[in-house]
């Protein structure tokens, strides 16, 4: 499901929205601080001055050990704002007051949210996907499974449509985590009034491929600044205390026993968005990462592959025929047209255990274009259509290497079929073997 939920526009089905409300979760704000407890995070000697400053190979904070005084809450969230300014370099338009929510109160809220912006039948055609392709078992709810993994992980969130911040304290305290949370979310707050998030149109109808990528470069920036701050100013004690209590939440678990398509595509804008925006600003300070808000990645391709972005490769237009619900006869209909991606075909192609992730990355990496569609006629009738466009015919074959045991294995009748060019290649799955074939036929891609 491509998008997080916050968001869905009733005007026309597509994937489920990435997120016009961007949250950071517990387990995340742990994995950043061994990042830079191993020197993995933070620019590189090529950065500009107007970069943050330089990190050390282990964490070196620069306050001290010991018990933390009682303070104002909002003493703390200003002092916090104005070093998030100092490391990040934007500067506030408005002022945005944090929220406080317990455990009960974020579960509440994404629960709503969910019910409210995404249609009972846009959940049914990503859950149609996914189930096709094997990521989801049979007998799962997407819908209970998305609000569980959510409901579980997430520690704060940006709304920039209501321009309000959240921040979740499941203890009642203000400590590490929740300091962390704060200066994450208040850098979305900083390039919403800076850059306008919706401009970014991250949920623009039937592009989800490039709405997971731009939310890549929002997280990225994000998460970035937040390691800066947590390095600068937690100290070792906050700091033990967030990567013990991940060790220990039992969301660590929910997030680990979730599909691999859910908790990959949770990850994805946080880990790979980080390492993008890592290199931008590396190569041109923050004032490299401001240019991507006014040139933003068209696809997860150039967030896996940087120098794609760099060099402005585009996705390669593919189509669907227009006419491809009326082509099936009557009573059939289109629940969902939208673009797959290199990121989560990759992650389907790892599904193939046999030859591995490293083989199966490498069989995503060729990847060109896509379009994919949800068809659903009577008597319980459904399809799923996959057309993909590859970067050279060995690309194509490479990725018919990869796919065909998985579409082989899959539960219900499937074809991986070449296209025109030898570049091309199509999944069409079906309920049944009538309407495989009656789907093959209309395609042209019969006999």
């Amino acid at each position: 499901m491509h998008r997080h939920p916050g968001f869905a526009e009733a005007a026309r089905p597509r994937r489920l929205p990435h997120g016009r409300t961007h949250r950071l979760g517990a387990l995340l704000a742990a994995l950043v601080v061994l990042l830079n407890a191993c020197g993995s995070t933070g620019p590189t000697t090529s950065a500009t001055a107007s970069s943050a400053p330089s990190v050390p190979a282990s964490v070196a904070p620069s306050s001290s050990v010991g018990p933390t005084p009682v303070v104002d809450p909002a003493t703390v969230y200003a002092s916090i704002e104005d070093q998030v300014i100092a490391i990040r370099g934007l500067q506030p338009k408005a002022k945005v007051e944090p929220k406080i929510l317990d455990d009960a109160g974020i579960k509440k809220l994404i629960t709503d949210s969910f019910s409210k912006d995404n249609p009972p039948e846009l959940v049914a055609a990503n859950e149609r996907i996914f189930k096709a392709f094997g990521l989801l078992p049979p007998d799962a709810s997407l819908t209970d499974l998305y609000i569980n993994l959510l409901g579980s992980q997430v520690a704060g969130l940006y709304n920039p449509d209501q321009k309000t911040l959240y921040v979740v304290s499941r203890s009642g305290q203000l400590g590490g985590a929740e300091k962390t949370t704060f200066a994450h979310e208040f850098t979305h707050a900083l390039q919403d009034q800076n850059f306008d998030l919706g401009t970014l149109h991250l949920d623009e109808i039937g592009q989800g491929d490039r709405s997971f990528a731009r939310l890549a470069l929002v997280e990225g920036d994000a998460t970035l600044s937040m390691s800066y701050w947590q390095i600068q100013h937690l100290s070792q004690e906050e700091l033990g205390q967030i990567l013990a209590a991940a060790g220990s939440d039992p969301s660590t678990k929910v997030l680990l026993d979730m599909p691999p398509i859910l908790r990959e595509t949770l990850l994805f804008p946080y880990i790979q968005g980080l390492s993008f925006v890592q290199g931008l600003q590396a190569g041109g300070g923050w004032q490299g990462v401001d240019d991507a808000f006014a040139k933003p990645p068209a696809s997860t391709e150039q967030i896996v592959h940087p120098e794609k972005y760099a060099s402005g490769e585009q996705p390669v237009a593919v189509t669907l025929p227009k006419d491809l619900a009326a082509s099936l006869g009557t009573g059939w209909k289109v629940a969902l047209e939208d673009s797959f991606g290199e990121f989560e075909l990759s992650v389907w192609l790892r599904g193939n255990t046999a030859i591995g992730a490293g083989a199966a990355n490498e069989a995503a990496a060729g990847w060109g274009g896509d379009r994919i569609a949800v068809v659903d006629g009577p008597n319980g009738a459904w399809g799923v259509v996959l057309r993909t466009a590859w970067d050279t015919v060995a690309d194509g074959t490479a990725f018919d290497s990869a796919a065909s045991s998985l579409v082989a294995g899959l539960a219900a009748p499937a074809s991986l079929l070449p296209g025109a060019g030898g570049k091309e290649r199509w999944i069409v799955i079906g309920s049944d073997d009538a309407t495989l074939g009656r789907l093959a036929g209309v395609l042209g891609l019969a006999g």
